[in-house]
């Protein structure tokens, strides 16, 4: 794996900040928008695979960084648990359940891979020459 200048460049940020943004579309529309509560702790599971990512990244080290990555993926599978009560209250549809559903599980699996690689490299940070 080549060395990775900024958290932008990883792909479970990148696929996880899709989905913050596909979380915050279906949150728009009636009735989602009005499950304050749902809403508001889907947006943040969501956000929060995210931004893990990037704050572990960004503390250098590895340690912190997969710690981080563990709690990315925890938000991950937090947000697929959210999309089933949205289902299950008729927030979305299947199609869009199966959708987002899948794109949790895609991050969960880029993170667990990050953690194998970042577990068995003999780096002791990640942005370190």
């Amino acid at each position: 794996m080549a060395t990775i200048e900024k958290f932008e460049d990883i792909e479970a940020w990148k696929t996880a900040r899709l989905l913050c943004k596909e979380i915050h579309l279906i949150t728009l529309n009636k009735p989602f928008c009005d499950d304050f509560k749902l809403k508001g702790q889907i947006k943040d599971s969501s956000g929060s695979s995210m931004d893990n990512i990037a704050e572990g990244f960004d503390r250098g080290g590895k340690q912190e960084f997969i710690n981080f990555l563990g709690y990315a993926r925890g938000s991950a599978g937090e947000c697929r648990s959210q999309l089933y009560r949205a289902f299950d209250y008729g927030y979305i549809d299947s199609n869009k359940h199966k959708e987002l559903h899948m794109m949790t599980l895609e991050i969960s699996r880029m993170i667990s891979g990050l953690i194998k690689y970042l577990k068995g490299s003999d780096k002791r940070g990640f942005k370190f020459h």
